[in-house]
């Protein structure tokens, strides 16, 4: 059960959290190993709204783990101005995506959003992508020299996002 301070995301919450996602390009990605201790690694990942996508080897560790137990955690860390948010934390399920249309919609992104890289690919069949969806995410703003953090829930990824009129330079407030 969701603690209390949890409230939906929407409005100005949503743009901050989205312009933070689209400003930077690593995170650190926790899954659970089978014997239950964590596992962290730093890579990077594409955003398509509040869904995160990374690619990695079909035969690494995290892929085994995530195809064991899809709850994944995500923490990512950037800069911002005064009441924007500067970092997130996110709890949500990863899974492996198979649909041909949403893995080249993916792959178009990382072209059109950073040309100066190339998916990491090393060969046909020895790389999956993966969508992690967001169930709550924690963001922490800076407010008179002070973090302060609140946590929302996502719910409908979908409807969230058809609240949110965003352009990636838009100043976005968090309280």
């Amino acid at each position: 059960m969701a603690p209390s301070n949890v409230e939906p995301v929407h409005g100005r919450a949503a743009l901050a959290i989205l312009k933070l996602l689209s400003r930077q390009s690593l995170m650190t990605l926790a899954v659970n190993r089978p014997d239950g201790r964590p596992h962290a690694a730093t890579l990077g990942y594409m955003n398509d709204g509040l869904n995160l996508y990374f690619i990695t080897a079909t035969d690494s560790e995290k892929a085994a783990n995530i195809q064991a137990d899809p709850r994944v955690g995500i923490a990512i860390r950037g800069d911002a101005e005064e009441g924007e948010a500067v970092g997130v934390s996110i709890d949500g399920r990863a899974a492996i995506l198979t649909d041909m249309a949403e893995i080249e919609h993916v792959l178009g992104l990382i072209l059109e959003r950073a040309p100066e890289i190339s998916p990491w690919a090393p060969g046909l069949g020895q790389t999956v992508v993966f969508k992690v969806i967001p169930e709550t995410i924690e963001a922490v703003a800076v407010i008179d020299s002070r973090s302060h953090a609140q946590t929302y829930s996502i719910g409908d990824t979908e409807a969230v996002m058809a609240e949110v009129s965003y352009e990636p330079s838009a100043v976005a407030r968090l309280f």
